[in-house]
């Protein structure tokens, strides 16, 4: 018996040393700069938690050119990392190549699907986030006109751009909104000043508050809305810290916690490939409220802002996707 107990308890101890062996977390982060204070940065903050919170180290590649993000992706798998975190859309044609090449690697894409049996896709509903930041953009502006400026133009961010003119025109049907695309290639999510100078130009026409999805690029918008004394609205990470008194909030999407959630799902069994949708009633995407902008919040927008996001939740509030049909139709 004794004989018996021993063998099966070095049976259990090698299989948690494999396991153990197996669990090497790692992310490549997306062009941009992995400290751009907004996309990538909310990554970072969701590596350091499950750092801290567990004691391993995950392994990160910051690519700087887009043939890079292959070359880090299949070094990784080459190493035996797992889970590998693909942080962005333009990530999606690598990894499906580099997944099919590592049929035993468990990888994740943010912000894009990869339909391979070994990949865990996780999208946002950046539509419904964009709609109640573009509905409280609509109640804190005096001029009847608001602006939008996006990063890359794709699908994603015309998704972005839909919603927030969809909230603000729930507020105001004849409110005014201005748009416009920083670029067509991957250095429109690193421009700031790029950023500033169409932020300017809508706040010259008559906007008082712009919302930046432009990762990086923002930091030009807001320093622009600062400038010009008006407000400016954040994208993915809470920037409402970067200049009080002119952010007016930050439409949060919550991908520190969904690197931080694969990690652990991977770690404890528990994970599973296949497309994880993420909106306001999975706590994926949100308005930033907090120390740094409740001055600017009265009582009554506050609970405005509530009961849209009930009505979206509950579904009486219908918001139109972009990518659903390449149109911003409602």
């Amino acid at each position: 018996m004794k004989k018996v107990l021993a063998v099966t308890g070095l049976a259990l101890l090698v299989a948690s040393q494999v396991q153990a062996e197996e669990f090497k977390p790692a992310v490549v982060y997306g062009l941009g700069g992995k400290f751009d204070k907004s996309f990538n940065e909310s990554v970072v903050n969701g590596v350091a938690r499950f750092t801290k919170d567990t004691g391993i180290k995950v392994f990160e590649f910051e690519p700087t050119n887009t043939p890079q993000i292959e070359q880090g992706l299949s070094k990784m798998a080459k190493r035996k990392m797992n889970p590998i975190i693909a942080v962005g859309f333009d990530e999606a044609n690598a990894l499906e190549k580099v997944a099919k090449e590592n049929p035993e690697s468990k990888f994740a894409i943010i912000d894009s699907v990869v339909d391979q049996p070994n990949v865990e896709s996780i999208v946002f509903k950046e539509q419904e986030g964009s709609f109640l930041v573009g509905a409280l953009a609509a109640m804190a502006s005096k001029s009847g006109k608001v602006g939008f400026v996006g990063g890359m133009d794709i699908g994603l961010i015309r998704r972005f751009e839909c919603g927030y003119e969809q909230g603000a025109k729930y507020i105001n049907k004849d409110i005014t909104v201005y748009q416009n695309m920083t670029g067509s290639t991957p250095e429109a999510w690193n421009n700031p000043g790029k950023g500033g100078e169409l932020a300017k130009s809508q706040f010259d026409r008559g906007a008082d508050v712009v919302f930046a999805a432009a990762g990086g690029t923002g930091l030009g918008v807001y320093q622009a809305a600062a400038d010009a004394h008006k407000y400016a609205i954040g994208v993915d990470s809470n920037q409402n810290y970067l200049h009080p008194g002119v952010m007016l909030t930050s439409m949060v999407k919550s991908v520190d916690v969904a690197a931080y959630n694969t990690f652990k799902e991977v770690q404890d069994g528990t994970w599973k490939p296949g497309v994880k949708a993420l909106g306001l009633a999975e706590n994926g995407v949100s308005w930033a409220y907090d120390q740094y902008n409740k001055d600017l919040i009265t009582a009554d927008m506050k609970a405005k802002m509530e009961e849209i996001q009930a009505d979206i939740v509950s579904g009486k509030i219908q918001v139109h996707d972009y990518m659903a049909d390449n149109a911003c139709t409602y």
